[in-house]
């Protein structure tokens, strides 16, 4: 049974060139980055190529990258370093959408004694930005926004929520994680102050990723213990995996042009699915999405039960984000964009990449009228129109 992977919002496969990139910083150039002999230089000049590319890729100078574990991390860095460098200021604002990582990071806000205002989107998943200038306040510390939601790939308006968040003297953090790779990115367009990603989201190696952090921005740092990255984040560098991820950023770039492919095929399996499976519903359709994803809401059955089915297949996809995997009840995204609850429990992510091909959604789309079918005849029904 061959694979067909359609889960590359949840993490890639290692682009080779990465991999090959890697290799002798396992083993014969091992050398610290921070000693002072040739071997440490070898390592040091790899992680300043790779802080390069990385930013060429984010769209800011190489200065202001710190390279750090992931998207998880560099987040915490942020909220937690600006939670410490601003103490005059308690209140931060937050869309209703952002991943759970941004969301578990709001209630440690607020169980720090600060105040967070969630702003909402709507039935599309696009933010109310009306609401989002008036939920900034004088003491707004920090306003957090993602690039494109995780989940139904619905791309937020960063660059006026940068101009808001600017003109009423708060921070701007922007979550790219999910936009690396897949749309242009341009924090310096953007207005972005903070800005995270991780880097197996665009076929880096995982446990990679990088916080940029605006030059002149000032926030405590998160790891301690070390004078690396000129001291924002203390510890030894992970040099195998910073090329890896340098090289999967230069190559990223490279092949954004390539997306054009992949939302082609995106746009042909929801005209199939739309056409040939009653009460299917895409969320998030009526606006500006990410080219490779296709949240698709099926009444009448569970997700999950989907999910297993076409793993039979081999057909790999997600019931939503893969953070939230286990999870039976509708997503926070879902219910933020108010879908009836017969489309949201029915609800299944296709992610494409670019190793996807017109013969694998062919495959999919095939496929899925009759496994829907089946479980809806199967007793799964959900509030199915008929």
């Amino acid at each position: 049974m061959d694979l067909i992977y359609l889960d590359h919002n949840a993490t890639t496969a290692l682009d080779p060139e990465a991999f090959e990139a890697m290799r002798p910083w396992f083993t014969e150039r091992f050398g610290n980055a921070s000693a002072a002999y040739a071997l440490g230089h070898l390592s040091d000049g790899a992680v300043v190529a790779a802080r390069e590319q990385a930013a060429a890729l984010v769209g800011c100078t190489s200065a202001e990258i710190v390279f750090t574990s992931g998207g998880t991390e560099s987040l915490n860095h942020a909220f937690r370093g600006v939670w410490e460098a601003f103490p005059t200021k308690r209140h931060l604002v937050a869309t209703a959408v952002e991943h759970p990582a941004v969301r578990a990071l709001v209630a440690w806000w607020k169980a720090q004694g600060g105040e967070a205002s969630d702003v909402g989107v709507d039935g599309e998943g696009r933010l109310d930005l009306a609401a989002l200038e008036a939920a900034v306040r004088p003491d707004t510390a920090l306003v957090a926004v993602m690039a494109a939601n995780n989940e139904s790939g619905v791309l937020f308006p960063v660059a006026e929520a940068g101009r808001v968040a600017k003109a009423k003297g708060a921070l701007f953090l922007v979550d790219a994680t999910q936009a690396m790779g897949k749309i242009p990115v341009d924090a310096t367009a953007w207005g972005a102050d903070l800005l995270c990603l991780s880097g197996h989201k665009f076929h880096g190696p995982k446990g990679t990723g990088l916080l940029m952090i605006r030059r002149g921005v000032r926030v405590k740092p998160l790891m301690l213990g070390g004078s690396q990255e000129r001291g924002r984040r203390g510890g030894t560098e992970n040099v195998p995996g910073i090329v890896g991820l340098g090289k999967a950023a230069e190559r990223a770039l490279a092949r954004l042009p390539e997306m054009d492919r992949v939302r082609s095929l995106r746009d042909a399996l929801e005209a199939r699915i739309l056409a040939e499976i009653p009460e299917a519903r895409i969320h998030g359709a009526g606006t500006e999405r990410l080219p490779n994803t296709s949240l698709v809401g099926f009444a009448g059955l569970e997700g999950e039960a989907l999910q297993l089915k076409l793993a039979e297949h081999g057909i790999c996809v997600s019931t939503g984000s893969a953070c939230s995997t286990g999870m039976r009840e509708p997503s926070h995204v879902l219910r933020a964009m108010r879908v009836s609850d017969a489309h949201a429990r029915g609800t299944v992510r296709f992610s494409l990449g670019l190793g996807t091909t017109d013969a694998q959604i062919q495959v999919v789309a095939d496929l899925l009228p009759g496994l829907v079918q089946a479980l809806r005849q199967g007793g799964q029904v959900i509030g199915l129109h008929r």
